[in-house]
């Protein structure tokens, strides 16, 4: 045999001896990886057993999602959801072979190995299959050196067996989808579909598809966002991969190649996108109610892991048309509150940015650390890079900490919500006017002096308690024990002679008349009836509460005056229906809180309606119908606090309650004239501007065109009086001013009558 003429030569044997040594080596290595010497590798009990970080979801009442709660931006999807066009874009440009191996592309590896150990190419990594690749993103890759690359391909390919024998070729699919990082930090395909999309994994089209698979050879260098050429380029590439191994015609190919990208993305952040105030209060009410709930296996849930399903009451189209209603009026009142101030704001005043710097944390946490005051204040005032929000762009500016404050001081807020009257349940929330920079919530944190807001209140208590809402009532000033004169913006004073019944009085806002309905009915009943419309408990039980002294949220207001439209129940504010975990099942439910008995009798309800029309139909609300044109049934209540700090408006509809608040963060900076800060103003036209979209929306047709029921004939009965009186020479001489006056019935009009309407003046 020629065997037995082979000599091992001594560089034969050197030769052999370092192959042997090196497959000796490369095993050994091998097996120091698969025991866990570079770092524990899975068990395939482990494998069996995956768990991700997966992102809460939450969903409009209608379903549409409108925010998540995540560390990762992960959401699962089943394979039955997965599109075979994607699928098809995947493989074709991932691991054409992928159905034909086991997991691993062992010449892959060998060129791995071989490059980077005996050549030193660390850029020798690729070829991975996706299941190598799902290996990667399940659990990631350590720094091991120089070595990197080889320890993590071999960690990857024994998770890799053990995947491919746990698992069938579909699942693998669906678990790489569901791990497999998107650009901008999104996890899955059903997130980046989303995201990049606004649509869900198994209605992307072949053009969406191609691109999100495009994005994983370079997640950032290929993101769509940043860079839509870039983005178009490498689609293209996977839709000629796609053609060149048969899974698209060249037909198809060519039309789809053609097409641009038409991103839609949905930018769920803290800050941004849809309702974003009412997200963050949403978060902290569900982390607390997770802390009452546990898993069947006694482990906690965990708000940003757990892929939990939260659902709400938030109508999203209403939510995006208050915003946008939010932002048309509070960028155009922003402007006319600054010009009306003119060179001399009360934000540039040295004395109230001082105070206010001495509020602020960062002076608090120097001062702790034991900061000289003149320290202190050179710090704050050194310039640096900044941001600054402004309505229609933002300003990138050299500036301090207190040009920052001072910048931000100046700034209107708002809040506004909308709610359902017979639940409580809310539609939209409106927070303020830009989560990223102002964070403080106006809707639920910020408890402001509601004003007239809360004169309806005192007459519906005086209606319950017998007066006749025909009850006329003089202008006058009248000076009550302690020295307090309550008296009337504007020129209400002009004829002290005049007097008013309950409805003009009301839908004017007459701050005197209002105290004496007060005095009349007595404090105590008031308070009473304001308590069963479920106002807070702590209300201040002084007179001066009949010009809304009482400090409330919008969504306390919202909820007590639910009762205006609900048969006189109120309804505390809810939003949140339900929770459930990431497999469907419900594990915490919600119901409304309406009050179980009304507040007020249905012929009161009534009459506070007809009158709280007034306002909107020749009040103070007037504008509603005059300049914003609004044909609905509505009914309504202007407010305005004093020094104008705050602007309110509660608008008032069968199937909708509103109540918004525009002011300044800082109360020391109220509006510079009651023309510009009274409620009709600043509060009234976010309101008005709403309805005007959703009137030109039909499927809010069930809200905008529904009408309130037409008042019995005892109510009509009730109201049928002159909008106006004045005294005649007689009553001037032997009636006190201050004194109420019954109404006259007609039908038993005397002898005194007649001649005191000889003197009468004629309207």
């Amino acid at each position: 045999m020629k065997f037995k003429n082979f000599k091992l030569t001594p560089v034969k044997k050197w030769v052999l001896g370092s192959i042997l040594a090196i497959f000796l080596l490369f095993g050994l290595f091998y097996l120091s990886i698969y025991w866990g010497w570079w770092g524990k590798v899975p068990t395939t009990a482990e494998l069996k057993d995956l768990k991700q970080n997966e992102a809460t979801e939450v969903f409009s009442s209608e379903g549409k999602l409108i925010g998540k709660y995540y560390i990762f931006d992960r959401q699962p999807v089943l394979f039955e959801e997965l599109p075979q066009h994607l699928l098809d874009a995947l493989i074709a440009t991932e691991d054409v072979r992928f159905y034909e191996h086991s997991g691993i592309d062992s010449r892959s590896l060998l060129r791995v190995f071989v490059k980077t150990i005996l050549m030193g190419d660390e850029s020798s990594g690729g070829g991975s299959t996706i299941t190598l690749q799902l290996a990667k993103n399940l659990f990631g890759r350590k720094d091991y050196g120089h070595l990197s690359i080889v320890v993590n391909k071999l960690r990857e390919s024994i998770i890799a067996r053990r995947l491919e024998d746990i698992y069938s070729k579909e699942e693998i699919l669906g678990l790489y989808f569901n791990t497999v990082p998107f650009s901008d930090n999104t996890y899955g395909i059903e997130s980046a579909a989303m995201k990049f999309f606004n649509t869900t994994t198994s209605e992307l089209t072949l053009e969406e598809a191609a691109t999100l698979v495009g994005t994983l050879k370079a997640s950032h260098y290929y993101n769509p966002r940043l860079n839509t050429q870039r983005s178009l380029e490498r689609r293209n590439v996977v839709l000629y991969q796609m053609n060149k191994y048969g899974f698209l015609p060249s037909e198809r190919y060519v039309k789809a190649k053609s097409r641009p990208i038409n991103l839609d993305y949905q930018y769920f952040s803290n800050n941004g996108g849809v309702a974003p105030y009412f997200r963050a209060q949403l978060k902290k009410d569900v982390e607390s109610i997770l802390d009452t709930l546990k898993k069947e296996n006694g482990e906690p849930y965990n708000l940003y892991r757990d892929g939990l399903q939260v659902h709400t009451t938030i109508d999203y189209e209403m939510q995006l048309l208050a915003e946008e209603a939010m932002q048309e009026h509070m960028a155009q009142l922003q402007e006319q509150f600054e010009k009306a101030y003119g060179k001399n704001p009360p934000w540039k005043r040295k004395n109230l940015l001082e105070e206010a710097l001495k509020q602020s944390e960062q002076y608090k946490s120097l001062a702790n650390a034991g900061w000289s005051e003149e320290k202190i204040l050179d710090s704050l005032h050194r310039k640096t890079d900044m941001e600054f929000f402004d309505w229609g762009q933002k300003k990138l500016t050299q500036a301090s900490i207190a040009d920052s404050l001072q910048h931000y001081m100046k700034f209107l807020n708002m809040g506004m919500i909308n709610l359902e009257p017979s639940t409580g349940a809310v539609k939209s929330w409106v927070g303020g006017i830009n989560h990223k920079y102002f964070k403080y919530d106006h809707v639920t944190q910020s408890r402001r002096q509601i004003g007239s807001t809360f004169k309806p209140v005192v007459y519906t208590a005086a209606i319950e308690a017998g007066i006749d809402p025909c009850t006329y009532y003089s202008l006058r000033e009248v000076t009550y024990e302690g020295g307090w004169t309550p008296s009337n913006s504007g020129d209400e004073e002009e004829d002290p002679y005049m007097r008013y019944p309950m409805p003009t009085a009301l839908a004017r806002s007459i701050n005197t008349i209002a105290v004496k309905v007060l005095y009349d009915v007595g404090l105590q009943k008031v308070i009473d009836q304001a308590e069963r419309m479920m106002f807070p408990k702590d209300l201040p039980k002084y007179p001066s509460i009949a010009l809304g002294t009482a400090e409330l949220t919008a969504a306390e207001l919202a909820g007590s005056y639910a009762s205006y439209a609900n048969n006189g129940k109120a309804a505390k504010p809810y939003y949140l229906t339900r929770i459930n975990d990431k497999y469907g099942n419900t594990i915490a439910e919600f119901r409304p809180q309406v009050a179980s008995t009304p507040a007020f009798s249905s012929t009161t309800r009534q009459v506070m309606i007809e009158m709280m029309k007034g306002t909107v139909n020749s009040g103070t609300a007037a504008r509603l119908r005059y300049k914003y044109n609004l044909p609905n049934d509505i009914a309504g209540k202007t407010g305005t606090t004093q020094n104008n700090r705050d602007g309110w408006f509660v608008g008032i509809t069968p199937s909708l309650i509103s109540v918004t608040w525009a002011g300044t963060d800082d109360p020391r900076i109220g509006f510079p004239s009651t023309a510009l800060g009274q409620g009709a103003n600043s509060a009234l036209p976010a309101f008005a501007l709403l309805l005007q979209k959703m009137n030109a929306d039909s499927q809010f047709n069930k809200i905008t065109k529904a009408q309130f029921s037409p008042p019995s004939s005892t109510v009509q009965m009730m109201l049928d009086c002159e909008p106006e009186q004045r005294d005649n020479f007689l009553e001037r001489l032997f009636t006190r001013s201050d004194q109420p006056r019954k109404p006259e019935k007609k039908e038993k009009q005397g002898l005194f009558k007649k001649i005191k309407g000889i003197f009468k003046k004629k309207n």
